[in-house]
């Protein structure tokens, strides 16, 4: 299997988080018409998430092999 650094996994989910949070802060403000309830949510949300994708993304690295494919020695 294709060495991939967990450094890279916390790249990626810090990225999308900062991506759908953004998106969550917009949609709850446009629902709630208030500011602050967006960013609480957005807040709470952003950590939760991050969490919860980063044992996705290390799970799916070390148990699905699905689209993976090993480097051929030349």
């Amino acid at each position: 299997m294709a060495k991939i650094s967990r450094r890279r996994h916390v790249a990626k989910a810090v990225t999308w988080r900062i991506l759908a949070t953004t998106t969550t802060i917009l949609l709850v403000w446009m629902v709630s018409g208030n500011w602050a309830i967006g960013a609480q949510i957005g807040v709470l949300e952003f950590f939760v998430k991050m969490a919860l994708y980063y044992g996705h993304e290390r799970a799916w690295y070390r148990f699905i092999h699905f689209g993976v494919q090993e480097n051929a020695a030349a």
